[in-house]
């Protein structure tokens, strides 16, 4: 034969051992269901994702370091369509993430595989379910992988899934970065939760939808492996377009299974149903094996030899008889091959020194402050940012790009898309600043990146974790204009209310920043590394420099700004810009005898508190926004059981008169504070006239 009637049979044979792949596959989801917690499996998506992912991980594709799976260069994958998480878990127990006894049990508060992939389990790196976001994420890995080491990323999403916004955020703005390194199959199985055999919101043309951003659009019947596997051949060895590529996978839920019951959404298999099932696999595959003998009896030395090592990658081996002919193929037991990540450095390297020198008697702006600060940090190459539109407010393009500008994004106005790259960049290794107004993070998507930051720090803690010190994510999300610092835009781009939402996360550490200085040393805070998910609030307007130059950030502790030398009657606890009407205010009040001590909380340091209430002194909690720290310190004060005296402790914020939490209009920032009575001579009168009534 020829060298192209050899590649063709080799071709062929492939085939043929993926399709005896495709059994052990469906024999281990099947397993899932059996034996998980609740036995259940989401069958139908599942089942339609086998052919695809099975072609993917077998079929010579996808390039993995399964010791390792954090190296940094290999291609990668992303399961946005998490409901197909028993597909994935039964290569991944194949081919050496982790152990097989891991598919038992599933679903279970014990087991690290849950109904959705996560960090938890070995080989993942982000969290996915159903909602649009892995496809970002994976955009976002492919945006790494064009730099140096290059390597390709893959992701899976769903046709239903494709109703989410997130996923055309990112399909637009990977189209316009042209990036030929990212394939996505699209599980098209022409259902979803509530209807199974339909779409509620049918695509009329998928294809012509990711064309007209750019892409390049194959497509594939992936009832059959031949299709596929040709299409994933195209996208890893044919010419790169400039194009991102879309494998359209046309099937149906439950595609490859026996029983209809399975083409459901999630189903508990009854026994009956899982013994003709398991049984009518099992016979499939030894059908599949007699059609694979027949064939490879057929083939000369050499492509038995081609075709035996191929076999070997797919963790199966052909025996033959002492006839030489082929008897059976046979399942190679999965050894665990993933070992504990190294120690991951996270501390940047940057020169003190080149930092700012602030003028105290000067006011600054911190877009501009940020922009000469991340020209000094940027030198290390593990910063990186991402803006939405409007990084004029927050000075990260201008600062990193200044440096290197391909770690400098900008993707228009598509905020979940700007987390979701933000999210990759930080699973391998960086420290990753992303950056919108207060009130325009996505929810869903912080919460999410939340989880499988959670999950993170689980794996680390645990002795037989997979990942070590220095993998959770270091990302910070720059919060410009916080509070009353909009001004005139408008109710929707008001800050008043984001830090009391974005509280009830987890793993989120809140900071206001009120000055020039304290800004840069928050900035050097997070940049020692293995801070976590940081939500920064700054202001937006010029501000005066309180702190000096010594001054060093620590989470979790507050500031005295100001005192007097005098017995303090108040001491007045407020944050950002509210700490500078506070500095007035006690100017007035010292005017007329009374003595405060102002004190800046930029992030919650309940022991404050403690101690004025320990003393009876009456204290003055006074935000810009809706009461975050009043709520917070109430709440942490409550969970120590400590004694509120709720006279001594007197909240004045945004809300209004009946204690309501409102929205706020535009207007001038002096017409703001006046209409919501938190000018300094305001507030001055409020705190006489409560320390008048305390007394009473």
């Amino acid at each position: 034969m020829n060298n192209a009637q050899t590649r063709d049979m080799v071709r062929k044979g492939i085939l043929k051992l993926l399709e005896i792949k495709d059994s052990d596959v469906r024999l281990r989801n099947l397993l899932q269901s059996e034996f998980a917690v609740d036995h259940g499996i989401h069958s139908g998506g599942a089942s339609s994702a086998i052919i695809p992912l099975t072609a993917l991980y077998y079929g010579g594709f996808i390039d993995l370091d399964i010791e390792n799976p954090n190296k940094i260069g290999q291609d990668m994958f992303v399961l946005s369509k998490g409901h197909a998480v028993a597909t994935l878990a039964s290569i991944y127990a194949d081919i050496g993430y982790f152990d097989e006894n891991v598919l038992k049990g599933s679903r279970s508060i014990d087991s690290i595989l849950n109904g959705h992939p996560g960090p938890i389990l070995p080989g993942i790196q982000i969290a996915t379910g159903p909602m649009g976001q892995g496809l970002g994420v994976a955009q976002g890995f492919a945006l790494a992988g064009r730099s140096n080491p290059h390597f390709d990323v893959y992701a899976m999403t769903g046709d239903g899934e494709l109703q989410e916004g997130p996923i055309w955020e990112a399909v637009m703005y990977a189209g316009y970065k042209r990036l030929d390194n990212l394939c996505v199959l699209v599980d098209s199985n022409g259902g979803q939760l509530d209807v199974v055999n339909r779409l509620i919101l049918p695509h009329k043309n998928i294809q012509g939808s990711f064309e007209s951003f750019g892409w390049r659009v194959l497509t594939a019947d992936t009832t059959k492996y031949h299709s596929i596997y040709d299409c994933l051949n195209e996208f890893k060895n044919g010419p790169r377009s400039g194009k991102p590529t879309a494998i359209i996978c046309d099937a149906f839920k439950g595609s490859g299974s026996f029983s209809a019951f399975l083409n459901n959404h999630k189903v508990a298999i009854p026994e009956e149903i899982m013994q003709h099932e398991v049984a009518s696999q099992k016979t499939r595959r030894k059908a599949r094996e007699e059609e694979f003998c027949k064939f490879y009896d057929k083939l000369d030395a050499g492509q038995r030899q081609d075709i035996a090592s191929k076999a070997a990658q797919m963790n199966l081996k052909i025996q033959e008889g002492d006839d030489g002919m082929c008897h059976n193929v046979q399942m190679i037991k999965p050894k665990v091959r993933t070992k504990r990540a190294p120690v991951r450095e996270k501390k940047l390297d940057f020169d003190k020194n080149q930092l700012p020198v602030l003028d105290e008697s000067k006011t600054y702006s911190a877009h501009l402050l940020i922009a000469e600060a991340m020209k000094v940090f940027a030198r290390d190459s593990k910063v990186v940012s991402v803006d939405s539109d409007l990084a004029s407010t927050s000075g990260l393009e201008s600062g990193i790009g200044g440096i290197d500008q391909h770690r400098a994004f900008n993707v228009g106005v598509a905020e979940a898309n700007m987390m979701l790259i933000g999210e990759a960049y930080a699973a391998l290794g960086h420290n990753v600043w992303v950056s919108t107004f207060c009130p325009f993070f996505d929810w869903k998507v912080l919460r999410r990146i939340a989880v499988g930051h959670q999950e993170r720090l689980e794996i680390m803690e645990h002795k037989d974790g997979w990942l070590s010190e220095g993998y959770g994510l270091d990302l910070t999300f720059l919060a410009t204009a916080a509070d009353l610092d909009t001004q005139t835009n408008g109710a929707t781009h008001m800050g008043n209310d984001d830090a009391l939402l974005f509280d009830a996360l987890a793993h989120l550490k809140i900071i206001t920043v009120c000055c020039p200085q304290q800004l840069l040393a928050v900035m050097q805070w997070i940049m020692e590394g293995n801070k976590g998910l940081v939500y920064l609030r700054i202001l937006r307007a010029p501000a005066a420099v309180i702190y000096n130059k010594d001054y060093q950030f620590e989470y979790g502790t507050a500031n005295v700004v100001f005192e007097t030398e005098e017995k303090e009657d108040l001491a007045i606890i407020s944050s950002g810009r509210g700490v500078h009407e506070a500095l007035t205010t006690a100017k007035l009040l010292q005017k007329e005898g009374i003595h405060a001590k102002i004190i800046d909380m930029p992030s919650v340091d309940v022991s404050v508190v403690e101690e004025f209430v320990k003393d009876n002194i009456s204290l003055f909690i006074i935000e810009q926004n809706n009461g975050y720290l009043w709520s917070k310190l109430l709440l942490e004060m409550n969970l120590k059981g400590r004694d509120i005296k709720y006279n001594s402790l007197i909240p004045i914020n945004t809300k209004n008169g009946n204690g309501e939490i409102n929205y706020i209009h535009s207007g001038t920032y002096k017409q703001l504070i006046e209409n919501l009575g938190l000018s300094p001579a305001q507030l001055a009168e409020k705190i006489k006239s409560a320390l008048e009534l305390s007394k009473t």
